[in-house]
């Protein structure tokens, strides 16, 4: 009854708009001005400095090396990134999903278009966030898929070509939400909380899936990949399935290149665990930026509570802290306000703060 129940809320869409993989195949000499960034966004994106993202190592974390548990507390405080070594999804896992991918995006559009977004849907292929017929746009296609639960999965969205894609993405998915749990833990120990507090809220919880495909444009340092934005969901996995970069991560009031280690995951805290931890923990805004002459491709598994859950600070940080900074709404409330709103950096969390 619960998931006939789900199947019918209305979470609300994005408006549908041509295929940039599409438009950039054409070859244009002059992208079309909905892609133009604003010069004030433009003068931002040539400030940037290098500086190395925490690398964590998933076997010293299991091992409680008090080190390892240090360097982890210390990256979701003051980076809310960190790159995740040996984190044991087997090579051959990550091999067969990178390959079904990359083959996806092969496709015609025609047949690409099959698995289009519906009304009224955040899942399907096209894009995320359109809200208006003048709003700007990101140079980026994407096929976002509610992975988990197993019942709230909609296979009319799921390609069957390559053949093999829904068997590789359900193995990836798996694997990637034992990875996601068996992290919070270890942040919930660094919080002085039972090691089950935190991850407990998202063991049975959501994890939606965003493939990402940006094309190379003529016109890079004039387009946005991805519009800065800080993550809405609790913990993200990031896999590179191509070696060209494009992730930045705003610190410090500049921009950071990511240089993705082989084999890593990329992780990032969302606005939920800053909400969960009553501030501790903190959700950074990154972006995508556009490469001038190569495809970039990218999978993200977002980690959510339960849809029958709250979204608010976790009572014994409460208790520590004296007060909640945030307020609590159901994940169902949590939704509709994200969906429903355009990416801006991390104005979305704004609404949930609680006024001094």
């Amino acid at each position: 009854m619960e998931n006939e129940e789900l199947s019918t809320v209305d979470y609300g869409g994005s408006l549908p708009v041509d295929n940039v993989q599409e438009l950039a195949s054409n070859n244009p000499t002059q992208i079309p001005s909905r892609y133009l960034q604003p010069e004030t966004l433009l003068d931002q994106i040539s400030v940037v400095e290098t500086l190395e993202l925490p690398v964590i190592d998933m076997t010293k974390l299991l091992d409680h090396r008090h080190h390892e548990l240090e360097k982890l507390h210390l990256a979701c405080k003051d980076w809310g990134f960190f790159q995740l070594i040996n984190h044991g999804v087997s090579e051959e896992v990550i091999e067969k999903i990178k390959i079904d991918i990359e083959e996806f995006f092969k496709m015609p559009l025609e047949k690409k278009q099959s698995y289009a977004q519906q009304p009224n849907s955040i899942e399907g292929y096209g894009q995320a966030f359109v809200h208006s017929e003048d709003q700007k746009l990101d140079w980026g296609d994407m096929l976002f898929l509610i992975a988990l639960p197993l019942s709230h999965r909609n296979m009319r969205c799921w390609p069957i070509q390559p053949i093999s894609f829904r068997e590789n993405l359900d193995k990836y998915s798996r694997e990637v939400q034992k990875v996601a749990v068996c992290v919070m833990k270890f942040m919930s120990r660094n919080l002085g909380l039972n090691s089950e507090t935190l991850a407990s809220k998202f063991e049975d919880g959501t994890q939606g899936m965003r493939i990402n495909y940006y094309p190379p444009c003529v016109e890079a340092d004039k387009v946005i990949g991805l519009t800065p934005h800080s993550d809405a969901t609790g913990l993200t996995l990031l896999l590179q399935v191509n070696d060209v970069q494009g992730l930045q991560i705003k610190k410090n009031g500049k921009w950071i290149v990511v240089k993705p280690v082989p084999g890593a995951f990329i992780v990032n805290i969302g606005d939920i665990i800053e909400i969960m931890s009553n501030g501790e923990y903190k959700s950074i805004e990154h972006r995508a930026v556009v490469n001038p002459e190569k495809q970039r491709i990218s999978i993200a598994a977002f980690h959510s509570p339960h849809i029958k859950g709250i979204v608010g600070p976790l009572p014994d940080l409460v208790k520590q802290h004296c007060k909640p900074n945030y307020k609590t709404i159901s994940t169902e409330d949590y939704i509709r306000l994200i969906v429903t709103n355009k990416l801006d950096g991390k104005t979305q969390l704004d609404f949930l703060k609680q006024e001094d």
